[in-house]
Formats: structure tokens, C-alpha cells, sequence
């Protein structure tokens, strides 16, 4: 039995209901909300790898994405558990099964966050040191901060 039973972790993308997903990132994340469904389904579609939580009843309640070169690095997105779901452990859970239980394990990971920092440093993740740099995005002609 899991330790996250009765909540389930698959990185089938053909079982994400992509409408709650949809509805938690435009509505309660705080970041990427100048995207468009299209522009989210486009990066589900083209993702290295997703991983979606699932409640005992099936439903879509935490998300995760990932793109890759497939062979020395990844990036991690849009992870998020579901408010109702939360402080059950399921955020390490996604992360783990994301990380170190997919083919990305010896991989170099990457991402922006503004919070859940002391999570990710479970996974490793640290601030970047000087040799690391970063180029801004101005996505449609918006400023769009990282």
C-alpha cells in the first residue's frame, strides 16, 4: 500500500482532466496566468513528462509538468496540489514521483518558484550559483516575470 493511499500518482498525460487543471492554474496559481487553455494544452501536449495527483474517486486534484532535453536536464512547472488536498503530503509525493521516480533521476532539475522553497530543498534544489544566468521573458509583448 502506498504511503499516499488512496491518492494516486500516474504520468499517463491521456488521464489529466486538463479542464481542472486548467481551472487551478488560470484561477489559483500565481504564476503563467497570461497563458491561454490553448497555450497550457499546447504545453501539456509538447511536455518531456507529466504527473497528475488523483483522489480515491479518480479526480484530477495535483499537477506536474516537465520538459527536457531527455538526456542531462529538466525543468520543473506548474506543480501544485489542490487547496482542499493539502497537508497530506502529497505535494513530496508528486515531486518524488516528478523526480526520482521517473526517467529523469540523474537529471539536472530547474525551476522558478516564489515559495515551497524548503520542499524543493528535500529534492535538492538550491540557489543558483554565479555561472548560472537568465534571459527575461517578454511573452506577447507583456513583461512576464519569472
Amino acid at each position: 500500500m502506498s504511503l499516499y493511499h488512496p491518492y494516486e500518482f500516474d504520468d499517463d498525460p491521456n488521464r489529466l482532466d486538463l479542464g481542472a487543471v486548467w481551472r487551478f492554474l488560470s484561477t489559483e496559481a500565481y504564476w503563467g496566468r497570461w497563458r491561454e487553455f490553448d497555450d497550457f494544452r499546447r504545453q501539456v501536449r509538447h511536455a518531456w513528462r507529466v504527473v497528475g495527483c488523483y483522489d480515491p474517486h479518480g479526480h484530477t486534484v495535483g499537477f506536474a509538468r516537465a520538459f527536457s532535453d531527455g538526456v542531462v536536464m529538466a525543468y520543473l512547472a506548474d506543480v501544485y496540489i489542490e487547496t482542499a488536498h493539502r497537508g497530506l503530503g502529497l505535494g513530496r509525493g508528486l515531486v518524488h514521483e516528478m523526480i526520482d521516480n521517473g526517467p529523469g533521476k540523474d537529471f539536472k532539475w530547474m525551476l522558478h518558484t516564489d515559495d515551497a522553497h524548503e520542499l524543493y530543498r528535500d529534492f535538492g534544489f538550491a540557489e543558483p550559483n554565479a555561472r548560472y544566468l537568465e534571459r527575461r521573458a517578454s511573452y506577447r509583448g507583456s513583461s512576464v516575470s519569472a
